[in-house]
């Protein structure tokens, strides 16, 4: 973890000296510089001190660089079809996806599939069929559905326009195959 060098840059940022933050937090200059040159190991209580000063949460301190807000400007999302849709990915690669699919009349994700994880969708515009093992319901706009992704499931558009549908898939894994 690389917890002192964003403990610097936070006190950098709010224009704080070192000084200051041992006047603020009782903690010694050279304790400071250690723990920003990442020579020492503050506890969790130490932690604590130095976030409430710096006025930032806990657990932000906690995290590693690739669990940092991840932005996708609208010019730069990743758009790719198959099967006759159009995917645009709202998200970047993670445990958690995002993506919006324009579906049009009469086509469908494919057969029936499966996969590890979790799926949420909102119908944005359009009609349609969603089945999941033995169960089958027709949503239109407005309308949501989810579901445990392990089990075969078919999304179809069943109207007369182009569906737009924003999906999110969430799981532990890297999912490529999906869309």
């Amino acid at each position: 973890m690389d917890i002192g060098t964003k403990i610097r840059a936070i006190r950098n940022r709010k224009k704080i000296t070192i000084a200051q933050m041992c006047e603020g937090t009782g903690l010694s200059k050279g304790f400071i510089s250690n723990v920003e040159n990442n020579n020492t190991s503050p506890s969790i209580n130490t932690l604590k001190t130095i976030s409430d000063f710096l006025e930032v949460p806990l657990p932000y301190l906690l995290l590693e660089k690739k669990e940092h807000m991840r932005v996708v400007r609208k010019d730069a999302r990743t758009k790719t079809s198959f099967n006759h849709l159009q995917v645009e990915h709202l998200t970047s690669k993670g445990g958690l996806r995002m993506m919006i699919v324009e579906c049009p009349p009469g086509a469908s994700m494919g057969e029936p599939n499966a996969h590890e994880g979790e799926e949420c969708h909102l119908v944005l515009k359009g009609k349609i069929l969603a089945e999941q093992g033995e169960d089958s319901v027709i949503v239109e706009e407005g309308d949501s559905f989810s579901w445990n992704a392990s089990v075969p499931h078919f999304v179809k558009n069943i109207g007369e326009t182009t569906a737009v549908i924003l999906i999110s898939v969430y799981s532990d894994s890297e999912l490529n195959d999906i869309l």
